[in-house]
């Protein structure tokens, strides 16, 4: 283990791109972009840039997508791109092919990624995630959540979750790219987003016949499926599991958006 009183600079990637056309969150904004859709009358992407440049961790920030004339006409990210504390790069085709893309353009390593529809993502969780990454001899760590954390706090919010041992667990939006090895990952992360809301199907993509059974069954543990996917893909991978429950929730429907915003309001009367 490294020593845990190193503290890591990561340069941040923050993923930012509509998915799809239609999107019914970027419905709910002015700007047609889900990115810049207001929670609580504060543009997602906003509260990230923010959230990021909070932590003492990160030393710079890049976005890929949205598209330049969107940021252009957004006041805020304008002045930000102006004084050079944030980039910004065209999306790819898909948010895998984004991250490649944006690994590429950042020349150092480690890089964590995450992406603008992360709206409860606090100082707290970007940190707890980094120092935990940096003391691993991980090429590439993964945030993931309880499902049992996240339904404490949001009993009624339906997430994704990967029956593990000790979990069922869901993922949460951080990933911490180590090493230059680590870009291995994103390319394996091409192959497989498209199944990314089926777990059976990514768990069999990345770990084979064998370990997929014993995932159905229920008996495969988190570092266990760690270390299948570390062989398939080459490249040291580990797991961090996260105690915040925020952590796990980002805004892919109206539901998420709903739920985001009731929260943002408690936060904000406390």
């Amino acid at each position: 283990m490294k020593n845990t009183s190193e503290r890591a600079r990561f340069a941040a990637l923050v993923l930012a791109a509509d998915r799809h056309p239609g999107d019914p969150v970027a419905a709910l904004g002015a700007s047609g972009c889900k990115a810049l859709t207001p929670v609580n009358g504060v543009p997602m992407l906003h509260r990230v840039v923010s959230t990021l440049q909070g932590s003492d961790h990160i030393t710079n920030i890049t976005l890929v997508g949205p598209p330049r004339a969107l940021l252009d006409r957004d006041p805020f990210m304008q002045a930000l791109l102006r004084r050079g504390e944030v980039a910004a790069v065209e999306p790819a085709a898909s948010p895998a092919a984004s991250t490649w893309l944006g690994l590429q353009h950042i020349a150092s390593r480690p890089v964590v990624v995450t992406t603008a529809d992360h709206a409860l993502l606090r100082r707290e969780i970007v940190d707890y995630f980094l120092e935990q990454s940096g003391a691993s001899d991980c090429d590439v760590t993964v945030a993931v959540t309880p499902l049992a954390t996240v339904l404490a706090m949001f009993p009624e919010n339906k997430r994704t979750a990967i029956k593990l041992q000790g979990g069922p667990y869901c993922g949460s939006n951080l990933f911490a790219f180590m090493t230059p090895e680590s870009q291995k990952l994103a390319a394996f992360w091409r192959n497989i987003e498209q199944q990314r809301k089926n777990p059976r199907k990514v768990i069999a993509s990345a770990l084979g016949f064998a370990a997929t059974l014993r995932y159905l069954a229920g008996r495969l543990s988190l570092e266990e499926a760690m270390q299948r996917i570390s062989a398939a893909v080459g490249v040291r991978v580990g797991a961090v599991v996260m105690p915040f429950a925020e952590a796990a929730v980002d805004v892919d429907s109206v539901s998420d958006y709903q739920l985001v915003e009731r929260t943002l309001l408690q936060r904000a009367s406390t």
